[in-house]
């Protein structure tokens, strides 16, 4: 958890100097250097996975090497100013939008108090312009006639050792949430800005540990646990016996790597290893078995997140591709993946020009309610929530809302799903449906401009835990409005690295709110054949009106026996 106690970070957000609280630098920009300490900044790479990763990606992730941060000498290759260079050329040639968004920047400043990082932190570094210019000034200094001529009059600069970490500093507190890009008048995408940046770090060897471990495990084992094959199996195999304690019902319909299935499930591996995924998983395998789908889960494939989308486009691609690779093998109709942020960010906007339309697959068709999902024509692959949301429309479902009764609940549009796939209604629909009381947050911190957790794009390490609940605090704070005016103690959402993050960021601002998955919820709410009286929701806790019902058949038993002692006395 966080060094700093929640009642001295609440103060110092707001009473330390920053652009935030009205202090005004004395420096201009360039002339700051940064300064690197414990708490605000990730461990860097491992020389063993850094090893790794280059087998199959020779030249994209730099020189193996062990490294400190706060070290001065970065042991960086002689160079590396050239590689940096180079790599920027050959992505200006490649990619046009990296180009335009490159130019086209004015310094409007529409941005920079969208940022929940700057919000969090008053750096102005943080402001998006100014994170992106970061990264422009060298472009101008070394690819525009005025930089070269003009330099730092014309904004541009010369590639150092301290602008390189300034980038390490910098776009590492960036999540890629793209709420900037929102308000940006010319739609520039600064995600894709620091996309870039960081794959220009990896060329010289400057990388995360958080990132790039997930990412070797996803490549090797398939899921970013590292999990083996059998191990994975044996997870999932056992919340069976926990839905059995709870509901009642014996499942029979979990396979894994079962050839002919008509459909492949693919989850966010920490699903299956850790609270408050286990029970989101949990509700995935009621909702299957209540309406009897055929399909199958990849133990080879076992991740539906995408760790490489936060490195570079090659390993990306690779990792999309595993997806596509075990539907083919195994001769799936087409893929119904889970409650996962970045695997339908990949999927959505990069899948057709990385790893090209998956013909071998068919357009998505529920087996239930005969909808074909159009708007995956080219992936092939389904959301659970519009999966789920049809099903209801359709009124496949037997549902018990009150069964969730002791949730009052709020939403968290994942930046991903919403902002980078326009999954919006079909969230709340479901919930409207599974749960009696449904409160949305302001609505400037909803959909389109939905704050970001805060812990998002591989920051959600502990070394850094001071600086994401700075950066989480405008969510926490939009929690806290519907906490006090509605009593909201849940926050839902279709992510799984928000399940894991919002939970720290919840025990620490708002410590009377849990985090839930939607399909949680559904579980819950779903009236299964052959189930017990149920009195236990997934986590295994007392459902509404259970204590009532008990007490009130103790009252009536007592009533009943005195009724009969007076009988006989008589």
């Amino acid at each position: 958890m966080a060094d700093t106690k929640v009642e001295q970070l609440s103060v110092n957000v707001v009473k330390e100097p920053s652009m935030m609280t009205g202090a005004v630098p004395r420096k201009h920009w360039m002339d700051v250097p940064v300064t690197f300490k414990p708490g605000n900044y990730c461990y860097p790479a491992k020389k063993t996975i850094v090893e790794y990763l280059s087998k199959g990606l020779p030249g994209v992730f730099g020189e193996p090497r062990e490294w400190k941060v706060e070290d001065d000498d970065w042991l960086l290759p002689e160079n590396w100013v050239e590689i940096i260079l180079q790599g920027m050329r050959e992505r200006l040639d490649k990619f046009r939008s990296f180009k335009v968004f490159m130019d086209i920047c004015v310094r409007c400043g529409a941005c920079a108090d969208k940022c929940h990082f700057f919000l969090g932190t008053g750096d102005p570094k943080n402001m998006p312009v100014l994170r992106a210019e970061l990264l422009r000034s060298v472009y101008r200094g070394n690819f525009t006639k005025a930089g070269k001529i003009l330099g730092s009059i014309a904004n541009g600069r010369e590639m150092t050792l301290g602008v390189l970490k300034e980038w390490f500093m910098y776009f590492y507190q960036c999540t890629e949430c793209r709420r900037c890009s929102v308000f940006c008048p010319y739609g520039i995408d600064t995600a894709e800005i620091t996309a870039m940046a960081r794959e220009l770090l990896h060329l010289v060897g400057v990388g995360t540990n958080w990132i790039l471990e997930p990412a070797a495990n996803s490549n090797r084992t398939g899921n970013h646990l590292g999990l083996q094959p059998h191990t994975f199996k044996q997870n999932a195999e056992f919340l069976l016996d926990d839905i059995e304690e709870a509901t009642g019902v014996k499942l029979n319909s979990l396979t894994f790597n079962r050839k002919g299935a008509e459909v492949l499930f693919v989850i966010p591996s920490a699903d299956v290893f850790a609270e408050p995924g286990i029970f989101t998983f949990m509700g995935y395998l009621l909702l299957f078995d209540h309406i009897g789908l055929d399909y199958t889960i990849s133990t080879y494939s076992s991740e539906g997140g995408n760790f490489g989308s936060f490195t570079n486009n090659e390993l990306m691609k690779k990792l999309n591709g595993k997806m596509y690779a075990e539907a083919e093998r195994l001769g799936v109709k087409w893929i119904l993946g889970g409650e996962c942020g970045h695997m339908w960010r990949v999927v959505h906007q990069y899948m057709e020009t990385m790893n090209g339309p998956p013909d071998n697959l068919e357009v998505p068709k529920s087996p239930i309610t005969g909808t074909v999902f159009e708007n995956a024509a080219a992936a092939k692959m389904v959301h659970i929530s519009e999966f789920t949301a049809d099903l209801i429309k359709h009124n496949k479902l037997k549902i018990d809302k009150s069964r969730n009764d002791s949730r009052i609940v709020t939403f968290h549009d994942s930046c991903n799903p919403a902002r980078g796939m326009g999954l919006l209604d079909e969230p709340r629909y479901i919930l409207e449906n599974v749960c009696n009381s449904f409160y949305e947050m302001p609505e400037n911190t909803i959909r389109e401009q939905t704050f970001c957790c805060g812990s998002g794009t591989g920051l959600n390490t502990g070394e850094i835990m001071d600086l994401r609940m700075r950066g989480g605090l405008p969510r926490a704070n939009a929690v806290k409005h519907v906490e006090e005016k509605h009593g909201v103690n849940m926050l839902s959402c279709v992510c799984a690295i928000d399940r894991a993050t919002l939970l720290a960021l919840m025990e620490y601002w708002n410590p009377n709110v849990g985090v839930c998955g939607i399909s949680e919820l559904v579980g819950n709410a779903l009236i299964m054949d052959g189930e017990k009286e149920r009195d236990q929701d997934l986590r295994f806790e007392e459902l509404p009106g259970v204590a009532e019902a008990a007490a009130a058949a103790a009252a009536a038993e007592a009533e009943a026996g005195e009724s009969g002692n007076n009988e006989e006395g008589a």
